[in-house]
């Protein structure tokens, strides 16, 4: 049933492009399915093997399916195919209508991803105006957030006193990638003023605003997106503190969030979103990141080299369940088998726990396809 595979020589793209496909095949087979039988839908179960609360639906976790239309529009880029162009129409249906109230609820990190996913998936593959109209109402909530009253930023959640980098760094994205330039360079000014760590030179999770309470925990997925959003700056702004933020931000990463060129440590539910993300970025800034001094072109190359060290761990670490690759929340681990004992669960403050087995969670396969997507990027851009 199961078997793992030892150390390969470096891949190449194409070698790259079919473990990514192996990736999507595995999520494909073992999470995806139509939302209560409604024709044109499909969501991600959050977990496999699943409950039978979980084939129903009852639990869903909004911005991981998010994070599922970002992985097929990667697959979709790299392959275009009528198959993944129909996924990513019907997860975001699936949204839609799952979530009962339309496009929006009271989470702003979430609104974030969703405009993050939609709006890359119609600017690189082409979309109808029901994906114009989500992003709409998405691009609305996300700039109207904003409080200068309290000194800047957005809150986690509408009526949250807690103004976090989980919300403002994919909302800045966001808003770059929406032409909105200005609050984009605004979130990331905040963000490096209120929650860059002096001594670490990383970003803190959060602030209590007005009282400015910070939350110091440190989580790889606040270190992504400040890397993304300060990355879309340089390109698209003449502003040079942009570029600077991404310089030091990586070397602070690779110091204190990597092992022997790998993403340290890793979790479940929401957490197993966390790795990917910042490995998303990492992709990013080498691939887009400008400058052809000596020091841009070393930066590019150390975030691909994270990328891609990562990725062979992850990959030798998988385990092949009739198969097809399960990876683990932890890539320099070996992956374990999960069963459907010990599902996570949604708290009162709205988070997603572990399985006990990280294993089963739709996120942390998801964090798995986006390493072999990233991979394959950054070996098919020859870095």
């Amino acid at each position: 049933m199961s078997s793992r595979t030892g150390r390969h020589a470096e891949p190449t793209a194409a070698q790259w492009s079919e473990r990514a496909d192996m990736a999507e095949s595995a999520i494909v087979s073992r999470h995806l399915r139509n939302l209560w039988a409604i024709p044109g839908t499909t969501l991600g179960v959050v977990g496999w093997p699943a409950t039978r609360r979980e084939r129903a639906f009852a639990s869903w976790h909004y911005w991981w399916q998010a994070h599922l239309i970002d992985c097929t529009t990667d697959a979709a880029m790299r392959e275009p195919t009528p198959a993944r162009r129909r996924r990513i129409t019907a997860v975001a249906r699936g949204m839609r209508t799952r979530n009962i109230t339309g496009w929006t609820n009271r989470y702003y990190d979430d609104m974030a991803w969703l405009a993050i996913s939609l709006e890359r998936a119609r600017r690189t593959l082409g979309f109808d105006d029901e994906m114009r109209t989500a992003l709409v109402t998405l691009e609305k909530e996300l700039y109207t957030a904003w409080a200068p009253e309290v000194g800047g930023g957005i809150p986690w959640r509408k009526g949250s006193d807690f103004y976090n980098a989980p919300a403002n760094g994919p909302a800045g994205i966001a808003m770059a990638r929406l032409g909105r330039y200005q609050r984009a360079q605004d979130m990331a000014d905040w963000i490096d003023a209120t929650l860059r760590d002096k001594e670490t030179g990383l970003i803190l999770d959060g602030v209590h605003l007005p009282s400015g309470e910070i939350e110091r925990p440190v989580y790889s997925y606040c270190q992504g997106v400040v890397l993304g959003l300060e990355t879309e700056l340089a390109v698209h702004t003449d502003a040079p503190r942009h570029a600077e933020r991404v310089l030091h931000l990586l070397d602070a990463v690779e110091e204190h969030m990597t092992s022997g060129g790998v993403v340290n440590g890793g979790g479940g539910g929401d957490g197993g979103l966390f790795n990917g993300i910042l490995i998303r970025y990492l992709a990013l800034v080498a691939i887009m990141l400008p400058g052809e001094d000596e020091v841009h072109v070393k930066a590019r190359r150390t975030a691909a080299a994270i990328v891609r060290t990562s990725a062979l761990a992850a990959w030798e670490n998988r385990l092949e369940v009739e198969g097809e690759p399960l990876f683990g929340p932890d890539w320099r681990k070996p992956a374990r088998l999960p069963g459907i004992a010990g599902a996570g669960y949604l708290t009162a403050n709205g988070s997603v726990t572990a399985s006990r087995t990280p294993e089963r969670d739709l996120s942390v396969q998801l964090s798995g396809w986006k390493l072999m997507e990233a991979a394959h990027q950054v070996t098919a851009a020859g870095l």
